[in-house]
């Protein structure tokens, strides 16, 4: 028996070159979302890690961040859509705003390592605060490395959360 797919496409593996065309097509809309909203910066698209990426840099960008990455978060679906709907297909592009997922990335990895020191320390499992899905792959990621504990996600949003616990 076939799996229904409900008229969607089969997902297939994209290219370099259509990674970074929906690179260019999302920094062409964040472009004219900048002109919109008077806001200056340079904008970089390029592919990294097989997905599309689109970094804005300059002076007074923070509002486009928001508090703890919340319009940021907005900014990157709604520019997902953009590339959507030009492409057909769902893109996993990641929008960043003056550095703040590398900051961010860095503040987590911290968050990640001392809860592990925590799980090793007590032999507890230990909960972390809710993060965006962004958040917790970084978690996953440095979990993941460290031997002896495992990380899980639970939860549903916007109250998902990772759980770090020892390995049985």
């Amino acid at each position: 028996m076939a799996a229904s797919t409900n008229g969607a496409k089969p997902a297939a593996a994209s290219t370099d070159v259509d990674l970074f065309r929906q690179s260019e097509i999302a920094a062409d809309y964040v472009e004219g979302l900048l002109d919109i909203l008077d806001y200056d910066g340079d904008i970089d698209e390029l592919v990294s890690a097989g997905r599309p990426v689109v970094e804005v840099v300059g002076g007074r960008l923070q509002a486009l961040v928001g508090q703890r990455g919340a319009t940021l978060e907005a900014l990157q679906e709604l520019t997902r859509l953009a590339v959507f709907r030009q492409t057909g297909s769902p893109s996993r592009l990641l929008l960043d705003v003056g550095g703040y997922r590398a900051t961010r990335r860095k503040e987590l990895s911290a968050v990640a390592k001392n809860a592990v020191e925590k799980v090793k320390q007590h032999g507890e499992a230990v909960r972390l605060e809710p993060m965006s899905a962004f958040e917790r792959k970084c978690v996953h990621d440095v979990v993941n490395a460290i031997a002896g504990v495992e990380s899980e996600s639970e939860g549903v949003e916007p109250n998902r959360r990772i759980v770090v616990r020892p390995v049985d």
